[in-house]
């Protein structure tokens, strides 16, 4: 888990306001997560996101408010995890979102939950039945969190998101926004939510109830964090070409493989700083230069086993990776070692 402080203290404030809301004391829960009244006062304070898992985890069981004080019941120990449970058996992300949007209303009618999946953009919206005061903010990052956490887990992949919307002014800690909802973002708008690519709602889940009870051991870090496992897209890829280049060379077929649409590839390696063109070159390089010195194989079959359909377009995209020739780079005195 990240160790860099970056989640705004108000969030940890929020917490502590549950307590308040419940007539409780906060004190063990703030220790638990290493957090002294000093930190709590400084209006531009910010916590890790181990901090932040620990205060919420203790605060939910201590209160039994899985909610935090944000609706008009408690939601106990267990609502959400019901939630998962109502969506893991899902054939598609799509179903799964609606049952988890159709199964909040058992929890709370005080925030709706709506997917529309009409149209080439999918769209998930919160409406507000009541007024949550000094916890509107919170209860609404997080909401929005809850739901896209868990969507990202059961697929195994992180969605990227078009944009995410908060219908309310930007906070002194926006800057923290860009790292929860990758995209992006709105303030003052009419609701919040997020929009993502509808191609994903196609995707299948890749989960089972066991990776489920494992994963609710601890949950609270898919609110607290991004989904980390496409951090490690490109490695995926690269480790997908070079295990068969012919077969995962183009971006329909490593996108299937890896349950992604073909956009959300794209736009995901963007993400991580690297395009498909430079990976699929970047191993080729590789498998040339492995070749070249560790064969005796002519240079015409080394660019036709990394997929090169003549000897002159390789030697001229091997010079453009590595600076030198095919020949030069095999010879004894370009590489003396």
């Amino acid at each position: 888990m990240s160790r860099t402080a970056a989640t705004p203290m108000a969030f940890a404030r929020c917490v502590v306001l549950a307590y308040e809301r419940y007539g409780a004391d906060p004190r063990a829960a703030l220790h638990q997560a290493q957090i002294t009244p000093a930190d709590l006062r400084r209006p531009d304070g910010r916590i890790t996101a181990a901090q932040m898992e620990a205060l919420c985890g203790f605060a939910m069981q201590e209160l039994d408010d899985e909610a935090l004080g944000w609706f008009s019941r408690r939601l106990p120990w267990g609502s959400y995890g019901m939630l998962c449970r109502a969506s893991i058996t899902a054939p598609t992300l799509g179903v799964a979102m609606k049952r988890w949007c159709r199964h909040h209303r058992l929890l709370t009618d005080d925030l709706m939950l709506h997917l529309d999946t009409g149209g080439p953009v999918a769209q998930l919206t919160l409406t507000e039945n009541r007024r949550f005061g000094a916890l509107r903010e919170f209860c609404l990052v997080t909401s929005l969190r809850y739901l896209h956490g868990f969507a990202c887990w059961a697929i195994d992949s992180r969605i990227a998101l078009r944009d995410a919307s908060f219908p309310f002014a930007a906070p002194p800690h926006r800057e923290v926004y860009p790292v929860l909802f990758p995209g992006t973002v709105r303030f003052d708008a009419a609701q919040a939510g997020f929009s993502f690519d509808a191609q994903d709602l196609a995707m299948p889940l890749r989960r089972d109830e066991r990776a489920l009870q494992a994963m609710l051991q601890r949950a609270l870090p898919l609110t607290v964090l991004p989904y980390r496992r496409d951090r490690l897209l490109a490695r995926r890829v690269r480790e997908l070409l070079r295990q068969d280049a012919a077969r995962h060379g183009t971006a329909d077929a490593l996108a299937q493989a890896l349950n992604l649409s073909v956009r959300s590839l794209h736009r995901q390696l963007k993400d991580e700083g690297v395009s498909l063109q430079a990976l699929k070159d970047e191993v080729r390089r590789d498998q040339a230069s492995e070749l070249l010195l560790r064969t005796d194989r002519p240079v015409k079959q080394v660019a036709q086993a990394v997929g090169f359909g003549n000897e002159k377009s390789f030697a001229r995209a091997f010079k453009q990776w590595t600076g030198r020739s095919p020949r030069e780079f095999r010879s004894p005195d370009a590489n003396p070692g």
